[in-house]
């Protein structure tokens, strides 16, 4: 850029524009060097509490809304009722609770001694009895595998699926009292932690299938209260008081860590606080990340925690993965955004590389305007490129506060965000432009 265009009010040239910036962009670099270093102390605080804020948040809203939103536990848990894993423990459950309390093999030997009594020669008594003495083990083998086999298929059906949405929709009425230390009927807290919920309805219906299906001894299941595991954990007195406490900072999170990311960017000494907010980004990300992996290492303390006797491997892993599928999608979805917004804000920033990526879209805009014959930008178009940046910041802000209160936010939430956010972000910046009268002055 030579002195004499600026004298004779010349627009500036590209390149002559972008050296400008970069003249600039070094001077404030220069300011933030010599004098800013509390600034960015500060700034350095807010984005790991950021950080850390997020993370309870995620958590907090998943505890919340799986305790206390029976609609939403009882559409995470639904999908289990199809889980092979949990149809064949189950199967495993019930028939050793019926065979258990149905004595088949004493019930057969005793018909196999009725019926030799009768025999009306006494010499051929022994030898019928001979014969006769292996059915006792035989019947009763036959018996629990027709009854594995009945409870399978009941548990395969439609009717069990209804039946554990709705026993789930009754448990879930309790587990408030769980998390407050108290127990209602219909689920139980032992004292080692183990929380279960009673199959007495499926069993009775189990047993109705089998007197259906001709099982001779169907009228001898008494009331059985067999019970499924859901979670086990000695340290569940601990965590009732974890979910209390983030219960009631789940509402409160969001906005402190709003807060955080507005004190940050504006702590950001002028001409960084686009760069403030992209590390804002990435440390919402990196959150998630720890988030990730304190959800690995949970599974496997938790899988670690549930004896091969209390519930089948392939069950435990089924149920703690359906459960906190609504952790991991806000998990991810939250990830998806703090990189969008860490990515807005590079882009929009004084970098090269962001410049060199801006003026390349301003091509296609530029080029539709020489056609067209324009002169000089309008009113909101001087607007637009006067006020670029705190429109780039709001639009971002306005995407993060969009998804942050979202209820239950999924991929294709996240995508269609990001997407919305972004095409307004293309538009701004095809849209905003100088007059380069006013520029060369």
């Amino acid at each position: 850029m030579t002195t004499e265009n600026m004298d004779r009010g010349d627009p500036l040239s590209d390149d002559e524009r972008a050296e400008l910036e970069r003249l600039r962009a070094a001077s404030a670099a220069r300011t933030h060097r010599n004098g800013h270093p509390l600034r960015w102390t500060g700034v350095g605080i807010l984005l790991t509490l950021t950080g850390i804020l997020l993370f309870g948040t995620v958590t907090a809203r998943f505890a919340r809304s799986e305790i206390f939103d029976t609609d939403h536990y009882v559409a995470t848990v639904a999908p289990l009722a199809d889980d092979p894993a949990i149809q064949n423990e189950l199967a495993d459950r019930l028939t050793t609770a019926i065979v258990t309390h149905v004595d088949i093999a004493g019930l057969t030997a005793q018909a196999v001694d009725a019926l030799t009594e009768n025999v009306s020669q006494l010499a051929d008594r022994p030898r019928i009895s001979a014969a006769l003495s292996s059915l006792p083990p035989l019947v009763a083998a036959q018996a629990e595998s027709f009854i594995h086999q009945t409870a399978r298929s009941f548990v395969a059906g439609d009717e069990f699926a209804q039946a554990w949405i709705s026993a789930n929709r009754l448990v879930h009425q309790s587990l408030v009292g769980i998390v407050t230390g108290q127990t209602r009927p219909g689920i139980e807290v032992d004292a080692d932690g183990t929380v279960s919920i009673s199959l007495q309805p499926i069993v009775a219906k189990v047993r109705t299938e089998l007197d259906a299906r001709g099982f001779a001894f169907a009228d001898r299941i008494p009331e059985i209260d067999t019970r499924f595991v859901l979670f086990e954990s000695t340290e569940l007195p601990k965590a009732q008081r974890i979910v209390r406490a983030l219960d009631r900072a789940a509402n409160i999170l969001p906005w402190i860590a709003a807060g955080c990311v507005i004190g940050a960017v504006r702590l950001a000494p002028k001409g960084f606080r686009l760069r403030a907010l992209a590390l804002a980004g990435l440390s919402g990300a990196i959150s998630m990340i720890a988030l990730g992996v304190a959800l690995i290492i949970t599974r496997g303390l938790y899988l670690e925690s549930i004896p091969s006797d209390t519930m089948s491997p392939d069950a435990a892993r089924a149920l703690f993965d359906t459960v906190v599928t609504p952790l991991r999608t806000g998990m991810r979805a939250i990830a998806a955004l703090a990189l969008f917004i860490a990515t807005g804000a590079y882009l929009a920033g004084p970098s090269h590389s962001a410049r060199t990526v801006r003026q390349e879209f301003r091509r296609l805009p530029d080029a539709i305007r020489s056609r067209r014959g324009d002169g000089k930008p309008s009113a909101a178009e001087q607007f637009a490129a006067r006020h670029r940046t705190p429109l780039r910041v709001a639009v971002l802000t306005v995407a993060a506060l969009a998804l942050m209160f979202w209820s239950y936010p999924t991929a294709m939430v996240v995508i269609g965000i990001a997407a919305a956010a972004g095409l307004v972000l293309m538009a701004l910046e095809g849209f905003a432009r100088s007059d380069p009268e006013h520029e060369s002055s």
